[in-house]
């Protein structure tokens, strides 16, 4: 098997499989019960808090836990709306985002506030200068992530922040979920007020994420209940996975040390590879984009069918991202870069990690030539 589809979610490491049956096993109390149980498993929670908040260079009361990065983005986009409402109704965002942050927008936008969605150039990166032009008075949020998780480009996050300086009354918003442990972020140094991460995308297990939210910014909790997590997310927090993220969180940041190199020369080959293969057209840009995500579209084939020839010899890849893939409509990221419909409908999107290897892409390719050759004689 080669596994190509790391940015929908990763393989987790076994010492954090062991972490969560551990935990699982032998701190089940619930973390708000009195018993001495109920403070073991208090005890693994904080301490797993302080972890990820030393890890972030943040501190732990600015560490909310939530079941993922949807409920992540989804708390922090509503929570400073509806907090906020008073001072302006007016939100920027981006037309590349992900669907986790377009739909609460538009959902915002039914309630009565007036959504911005910022274009993107040629390389899918946001200009600086389209987002002053866009800033208002009552502009409340704006929210841009970090790494594109359909093409990879990397948007620059510390100028928005710097800029953003400038005005107070708006909140900076980053979804972070494709860049942690692959792309630095300094959220201190780049001004940023909320910040999105999910277990899943750095080698731990589904249903545990991360929202940092900067000491001083106030949410409006979405989920009413007993108060838990600073009482701005409610509901009895599962332990055993938020344990098992810190330990992941620890391990891939320490596997982006001894092998970022590695992986931008992985990144680099796949392109070369790609490059002598007639057909394809790579929209990942060169310079501004993470090491670990490469996209490209094919000539006139359907990309849902191109993957499925290539499962069919145990070899993963993805169209856009997996939230979005089953609904067979052309990438969004692609359209708002300028690439025609047709291509738009034929992209691919290879995500890679750590385990890849350089001895995999001969046999990928291979297999790709193949199948192209294969689907040609079908469309014909």
């Amino acid at each position: 098997m080669i596994y190509l589809d790391n940015s929908a979610t990763t393989k987790p490491f076994p010492e954090v499989m062991d972490s969560f049956v551990a935990v699982a096993t032998n701190y089940f109390g619930n973390p708000s019960s009195l018993h001495e149980l109920g403070r073991k498993a208090e005890r693994l929670l904080m301490q797993a808090r302080e972890q990820v908040a030393t890890l972030l260079s943040v501190k732990p009361n600015e560490i909310i836990f939530t079941s993922g990065g949807t409920e992540a983005n989804n708390l922090a986009i509503k929570g400073v709306a509806f907090q906020y409402q008073k001072r302006g109704k007016h939100i920027i965002t981006t037309a590349i985002e992900h669907p986790s942050v377009i739909e609460p927008c538009r959902q915002l936008e039914e309630l009565g506030f007036e959504v911005t969605y910022l274009p993107v150039n040629a390389h899918g990166l946001v200009e600086v200068e389209t987002l002053k032009q866009a800033l208002r008075d009552d502009t409340i949020l704006v929210s841009i992530m970090h790494v594109n998780n359909e093409v990879g480009a990397i948007q620059p996050i510390e100028q928005i922040g710097k800029l953003l300086q400038r005005y107070p009354k708006a909140m900076f918003h980053v979804d972070h979920v494709q860049g942690v442990t692959k792309v630095p972020l300094d959220m201190k140094n780049a001004h940023v007020d909320l910040c999105t991460m999910s277990a899943h995308k750095f080698h731990s297990l589904r249903g545990a994420g991360i929202l940092y939210v900067r000491n001083g910014v106030r949410l409006s909790p979405l989920l009413a209940g007993g108060g838990q997590e600073w009482q701005i997310r409610s509901g009895t927090e599962n332990v055993a996975a938020i344990v098992a993220m810190a330990k992941a969180l620890r391990l891939s940041m320490e596997a982006y040390e001894r092998h970022s190199e590695r992986l931008w020369e992985l990144k680099e080959r796949w392109f070369e590879a790609l490059r002598n293969i007639d057909g394809i057209e790579i929209h990942t840009p060169v310079k501004y984009s993470a090491p670990h995500i490469i996209h490209f579209s094919l000539d006139g084939l359907k990309s849902e069918v191109f993957v499925h020839e290539l499962a069919k010899q145990q070899i993963f890849v993805s169209t856009t991202s997996a939230c979005s893939s089953k609904k067979r409509a052309p990438s969004k990221t692609l359209l708002a870069m300028g690439v025609e419909p047709k291509r738009a409908e034929s992209s691919i999107r290879i995500s890679l990690s750590w385990e890849n290897t350089l001895e995999e892409i001969p046999v990928v390719v291979r297999a790709m030539k193949e199948a192209i050759q294969k689907l040609q004689g079908v469309e014909r």
